[in-house]
C-alpha cells in the first residue's frame, strides 16, 4: 500500500463517517419500528382484556341467572269461558 499515510487516513475516517451515519438512520428506523409495534402490542393487549372482561361478565350473569330462583308463573284460569276464548284465538286466521 503505497501513498501518503495522512491521504489513507483521511479516506478511512471519512468511510466511518459515511458507515456512522448510515447506522444513525438505520437505528432511528428501527426505534420507530419499535414505537408502532409497541403501540399495536398495546393495543392488543388492550382488546384482549376487554374480551376477557366480558367473558367473565357474561358467565357470571349466566350463573346468577341459573342460580336465580324461579317465580312460578300467574296460574291461567281453567273455566269453560277461558277455554272458549282459547278456542276462538286457536281458530283465527288473522289478529
Amino acid at each position: 500500500m503505497s501513498g501518503d499515510p495522512q491521504q489513507t487516513l483521511g479516506a478511512l475516517l471519512d468511510r466511518l463517517e459515511v458507515r456512522e451515519r448510515q447506522i444513525a438512520v438505520e437505528a432511528e428506523a428501527a426505534h420507530e419500528q419499535i414505537m408502532q409495534l409497541t403501540a399495536l402490542l398495546d393495543g392488543l393487549a388492550q382488546a384482549a382484556e376487554h374480551i376477557a372482561i366480558t367473558r367473565k361478565t357474561l358467565l357470571e350473569l349466566t350463573d346468577e341467572a341459573l342460580l336465580a330462583p324461579t317465580e312460578p308463573g300467574a296460574a291461567l284460569p281453567d273455566g269453560p269461558a277461558y277455554q272458549q276464548i282459547m278456542a276462538v284465538f286457536a281458530e283465527a286466521d288473522a289478529p
